[in-house]
């Protein structure tokens, strides 16, 4: 199962948009482009594989697997991508602003509803990541 995010970084955050078969799922939010550094830094451009993940802070969400000199990288809820992320993607409703979003728990289990029942098929999760730098 292959999701693709599209997303345009600016100086203070990352707006991107969540596909699923050429659908539109939900829009997504990050940390701006800082070279990768942990932290500090959205993830770069790639294909990755995604895995359901559970923790008591996120309830179900998704890990991304073998992000180049990451780890810990999650897909999961956050409304404010400088105060609520630390290099992960965030899912959102709505878009408020530059790296801002509300409704991002629906826009999570919209999500993971696509993906559900995949556990016993052992299908791959991929999600490819393609930037557009142009707002800067």
């Amino acid at each position: 199962m292959e999701f693709y995010l599209h997303r345009i970084h600016y100086k203070n955050g990352t707006n991107g948009a969540l596909y699923h078969k050429q659908q539109f799922l939900c829009f997504c939010i990050e940390l701006p482009w800082r070279l990768n550094h942990r932290n500090v830094s959205c993830i770069p451009d790639g294909t990755y594989e995604m895995r359901p993940f559970f923790s008591l802070r996120f309830k179900h969400h998704l890990r991304l697997i073998d992000v180049p000199g990451r780890s810990g990288i999650l897909l999961h809820p956050a409304n404010n991508a400088q105060t609520e992320l630390r290099g992960c993607i965030a899912p959102v409703s709505q878009l408020t602003g530059i790296g801002r979003g509300l409704g991002s728990r629906r826009a999570l289990d919209k999500v993971l509803m696509r993906i559900e029942g995949l556990r016993e098929t052992h299908e791959a999760i991929t999600l490819t990541v393609i930037s557009d730098f142009s707002g800067r």
